[in-house]
């Protein structure tokens, strides 16, 4: 697979009054597409308990949008920080820094992010963050609900990088198609796993996914063209797609480098029939 590693993070700002107001923006039954053209400064949240602090949200439990988690890209200015960023008990998260560093203190030990670096933050984990830099830092924030199982712990918090991760091929792909596993699918204590897929120019999903997984899916580098249930929709570095249970999903890998993704996924769990 190709070294080179970019990773897009928001700008803000606004387009000129003389832009169309034309985009590639939809919210479907089965998907969503957050084109990056959509993240400007007039759609961002602030965050209780943070300073110097703005979010674009992409995707919270609502009908219309994601089922089992939320995923947030955040950017704090300099001097900015949370002591306690997480509000309610029992949510699990994952942090990885897309631009400048981010200083997070978990569980009394601290940890300097840098661009790649990765985040697993445990259920009730005690934790803080902190940019500590000149410049602003952006990171994905990812958040789940953990789905207890009887007799099986909660994983533990870890923090890795990208970059310290050898991505695993797809069987039968030659190599045009691998994962950045950050945690092990296979162990049942886990309940969702954030990974990174990479693709060579021309490399494909070469079939239509259909499972009861959702997905989050914010592309870090490259372009592609993706099968979204009956539709295929171009997208690029910076755009987010949520992809619905059960949605029908392949893409094409354009060029002229590797297309890369952030993505989430929900695991290891039983459909679940009754609520309480």
């Amino acid at each position: 697979m190709s070294t080179a590693r970019t990773y897009y993070t928001p700008q803000g700002g606004l387009p000129p009054q003389s832009a169309l107001l034309t985009d590639r923006a939809v919210v479907k039954l089965a998907y969503t597409v957050i084109p990056k053209g959509v993240l400007r400064d007039i759609v961002t949240s602030s965050l209780p308990g943070f300073t110097q602090t703005r979010a674009w949200i992409l995707a919270r439990p609502t009908p219309s949008s994601a089922m089992t988690f939320s995923q947030l890209i955040v950017e704090i200015g300099a001097g900015g920080a949370a002591a306690k960023p997480e509000a309610e008990a029992g949510v699990e998260s994952v942090l990885f820094v897309t631009a400048g560093e981010l200083t997070l203190t978990l569980d009394g030990e601290r940890h300097v992010l840098g661009e790649g670096g990765y985040a697993f933050i445990a259920p009730d984990a005690e934790w803080s963050l902190a940019n500590e830099g000149s410049d602003p830092t952006g990171f994905h924030w990812i958040r789940k609900a953990y789905e207890y199982v009887e007799g099986v712990p909660a994983p533990a918090s870890f923090v890795t990088r990208d970059q310290d991760v050898e991505p695993v091929s797809m069987p039968d792909t030659d190599d045009v198609w691998a994962t950045t596993r950050f945690s092990d699918a296979s162990d049942m204590a886990n309940d969702m796993q954030v990974n990174i897929v990479t693709f060579k120019p021309g490399g494909s999903i070469p079939f239509a996914e259909t499972h009861i997984m959702e997905h989050g899916l914010f592309v870090l580098q490259g372009k592609a063209v993706y099968r979204l249930n009956d539709d295929w929709v171009e997208v690029e570095a910076g755009d987010y797609l949520l992809l619905r249970a059960f949605c029908p999903q392949a893409c094409y890998a354009g060029g002229p480098e590797d297309f890369r993704y952030l993505l989430y996924k929900d695991i290891n769990r039983q459909v679940k029939l009754i609520t309480r």
